[in-house]
């Protein structure tokens, strides 16, 4: 048992939460204008003060004053595991359930504020989370003592400014600080036939930073380029064995969040129609092996290895302008999983390979506000587990999970804009 809980820690940072709105555990659906587009080139977009999140430049395209958006995306998750050959752990547990449905319904919102200082300079505000949402399985989950819940949470405040250099080139700089908090429960045995929960949770807050350019390359073709930095947090929290308070103690660890890099294009083919694209490159590898830490000693329990690589998304859409009040979106792209092998592919983040399909509408009430409606579906490839989890000691020895997880995802934005 010793073991096993001294490693709840590294598995809670390898088992993050599963994003079913972009790769690993990052949250895309920044906005709600994107969302119609499947975020097909959102760092050339710059329609609106979610701009400040997908590149800070395009705030020198708003309009001179104050722009604010505000809105919400509501996601709905199905995750279920089908067993296809796990052997239950010896000595007297059952082998247990396939866990019912572990995705379900959560909100985001976001909130962004841009104002003009001058025709060239502008500042802004973001708040959005950035990574997280939350994976249950039932109890009687087949891979419980592997993890049957996790639950990351990571709010990120973007203050940003941008220049625009000339009537071609506009830079944009932010700074972000974000605040990070993870749960994460698993079952653990503690004798013949019985099992009790251990449950992490830990916290932490940490500093990056976001550029951004935006070229006018014609007079209907504009190239936006953005970088969102890596984040670091230390994380410290507690350990707790229900039962058991031998097992139950500080512990810490570190997690580093991936950095990006979007290439975006915005290609105006008449007074109508608009064509946009991104490569968005994101630097999964960053989470490789996880060390652990026991707070009062400050010695390292273990080490494990989970083998993110880094992944590429590609995204291509259009909009098209029906008349003074109706802009139209459609949008689809397609979005790699960083995890290798069905031998790293966890039971709280069963990230697969993901096409969105996704169509959208800007409705103008008046000179300064319009509302945008988005909807995406995210189909999942089909992906398999053959997890390893270590029991504790003798004789409980290995079990292997074995199986098929099914995915899908839809997200519903809503976003009000406003200039004043």
């Amino acid at each position: 048992m010793t073991h096993q809980t001294r490693t709840l820690f590294a598995v809670a940072l390898a088992a993050l939460a599963p994003s079913a709105w972009a790769a690993g555990f990052a949250l895309q659906n920044q906005n709600g204008s994107g969302n119609g587009n499947a975020f097909a080139g959102a760092a050339a977009a710059a329609e609106d003060a979610g701009t400040i999140f997908f590149n800070p430049a395009g705030m020198t395209l708003l309009q001179e004053g104050h722009s604010i958006a505000l809105g919400g995306t509501v996601l709905d998750r199905s995750i279920e595991f089908t067993n296809k050959g796990t052997v239950a752990v010896p000595t007297g547990f059952p082998l247990g359930t396939n866990g019912g449905d572990a995705g379900g319904t959560s909100v985001i919102p976001f909130g962004y504020w841009s104002m003009s200082l001058s025709p060239a300079l502008r500042v802004g505000l973001g708040i959005s989370p950035t990574f997280g949402n939350k994976t249950e399985y039932d109890t009687t989950f087949i891979g419980r003592f592997s993890g049957y819940y996790a639950e990351l949470q990571q709010i990120n405040i973007n203050p940003a400014v941008a220049y625009k250099l000339n009537d071609a080139v506009s830079l944009g700089f932010g700074i972000n600080y974000a605040l990070n908090e993870i749960e994460f429960r698993q079952m653990v045995p503690i004798g013949a036939a019985t099992q009790t929960p251990a449950i992490l949770k830990g916290d932490d807050d940490g500093w990056g930073w976001n550029v951004g350019a935006m070229f006018r390359i014609g007079p209907a073709t504009r190239l936006g380029i953005a970088y969102r930095s890596t984040i670091e947090f230390d994380l410290e929290g507690t350990q707790t064995v229900v039962g058991v308070p031998a097992n139950s103690f500080a512990i810490k660890s570190k997690l580093e969040t991936p950095d990006s890099f979007s290439m975006a294009l915005s290609q105006k083919l008449d007074d109508r129609w608009e064509l946009l694209g991104d490569l968005t490159w994101t630097g999964w590898s960053s989470i490789k092996t996880l060390p652990v830490i026991r707070s009062s000693t400050g010695t390292q329990v273990t080490s494990l290895s989970y083998n993110f690589e880094d992944t590429w998304r590609v995204g291509i859409g259009a909009n098209y302008l029906l008349n003074d009040a109706w802009k139209l979106r459609i949008g689809t792209a397609y979005d790699k999983s960083p995890v290798k092998n069905d031998a790293d592919r966890t039971m709280t983040l069963p990230d697969a390979d993901r096409t969105w399909l996704a169509f959208g509408a800007r409705y103008t009430l008046s000179k300064e506000t319009s509302v945008d409606l988005g909807y995406s579906h995210i189909f999942f490839k089909k992906v398999s587990t053959e997890r390893a989890v270590p029991m504790t000691t003798p004789p409980f020895g290995t079990q292997t999970v074995r199986g098929e997880f099914e995915t899908s995802a839809d997200l519903l934005s809503v976003q009000l804009n406003h200039r004043f």
